[in-house]
C-alpha cells in the first residue's frame, strides 16, 4: 500500500497585539493572556506575538505591578493575578442584565420558533449583542460578535431611522452601499425612501437584502431617553418566514422590546435615565 503523504503542520501567525494608545495595547495583551488555561513564560508569549520581547518584558512587568498578573513561585512564569480575576468575577456576578435579556430572548424563541437576536447600532455597522439559534435544523448562524452592514440590515434600517435627517445623510455618505445581493438597496434615493417607511411603521424588514434566502424583522426597543441604541429581531429563511409570517410576528417582538426595556430601564442610572440626544439641527425629522 503506498505511503499517504501527510502536510507538514503549519505553526499558527503570531498574534497582533494593536491599540492606538499604551494601555489599550496592556489591554490587548491582557486579552491574549486571558485565553489561557496555564502559568506562561515570556519566551512562550513573545513566540505567540508580534510584541518584540523587550517590550513583552516592560508590558509584563506593569501588569505584575498593577496586581493583574502574578509570578509563579520559581519565578519564570506568569498567570492572572488577584486583581484580574477580581474583575472577572465581578463581572459575571453583577451581570445580571445580560443574563435577563437572554431569558427574554430564549422566551421570544419559544414563542415563535425562529432565531432571534439583540442588537446595537456600532459606527456603520449592526453588532450582535445576544442571540439564540431555532432548533429547527435549517438556519442562518450569527454568533454575538457578528457584524452586519447597517444598510442592508433590519435592525439598521431601524436604527437609521431614529437619526435625524443631517446625521443619517453624513453617516450613509462615507458608507459604501455595498450590493449583497440583487434585493440590496444600493440608490441613497430608495433607502432613504425605505428609512422613512421604516419611521412610519415602526419595524424594518430585510428580505433578503444581505444574504440570499433570509428574511428579518426587526424593531427598536423602547428606550425612556427617547432614542434607542437596541433592536429586537427575528430571523429565518424565506422557505419559512414570508413577509406576512413576519409581521404576524410583530406583536411578539413588540412584546419581548418592551420586556426589554424595562430591564434596561432597571439596569440604568436615574442620572442617566433623562438624557436624551439633542436633535440634529433644523432638518431634524
Amino acid at each position: 500500500m503506498p505511503a499517504i503523504p501527510i502536510a507538514p503542520l503549519v505553526p499558527p501567525a503570531p498574534v497582533e497585539v494593536n491599540g492606538d494608545t499604551p494601555t489599550l495595547r496592556l489591554f490587548a495583551l491582557l486579552e491574549v493572556i486571558a485565553a489561557k488555561d496555564q502559568y506562561f513564560s515570556l519566551q512562550s508569549l513573545a513566540d505567540e506575538t508580534t510584541v518584540p520581547k523587550p517590550t513583552l518584558h516592560r508590558m509584563l512587568q506593569q501588569l505584575e505591578n498593577a496586581q493583574l498578573l502574578e509570578r509563579s513561585a520559581e519565578g519564570r512564569h506568569y498567570g492572572t493575578g488577584v486583581r484580574l480575576r477580581r474583575l472577572a468575577e465581578n463581572l459575571l456576578m453583577n451581570d445580571t442584565a445580560h443574563g435577563a435579556r437572554h431569558a427574554v430572548l430564549r422566551k421570544l424563541v419559544a414563542e415563535v420558533g425562529e432565531s432571534v437576536n439583540l442588537t446595537a447600532l456600532s459606527g456603520s455597522e449592526v453588532i450582535y449583542l445576544d442571540r439564540v439559534e431555532t432548533p429547527a435544523p435549517l438556519r442562518f448562524y450569527l454568533h454575538p460578535g457578528s457584524r452586519v452592514p447597517v444598510h442592508c440590515s433590519a435592525s439598521g434600517k431601524v436604527f437609521l431611522s431614529q437619526m435625524p435627517v443631517g446625521q443619517r445623510q453624513r453617516l450613509l455618505a462615507h458608507t459604501p452601499l455595498e450590493a449583497y445581493t440583487p434585493k440590496t438597496l444600493t440608490e441613497p434615493e430608495a433607502l432613504e425612501a425605505e428609512i422613512r417607511k421604516v419611521k412610519r411603521q415602526g419595524f424594518a424588514l430585510d428580505n433578503e437584502e444581505f444574504l440570499p434566502g433570509l428574511l428579518c424583522v426587526a424593531v427598536a426597543v423602547p428606550s425612556r431617553a427617547g432614542r434607542s441604541n437596541l433592536c429586537v429581531a427575528v430571523q429565518a429563511p424565506i422557505m419559512r418566514l414570508t413577509t406576512d409570517k413576519a409581521l404576524a410576528l410583530l406583536p411578539a417582538l413588540q412584546r419581548a422590546a418592551a420586556a426589554l426595556s424595562r430591564i434596561e430601564t432597571d439596569a440604568t442610572p436615574a442620572s442617566l435615565a433623562g438624557h436624551v440626544t439633542p436633535p440634529d439641527g433644523p432638518d431634524a425629522a
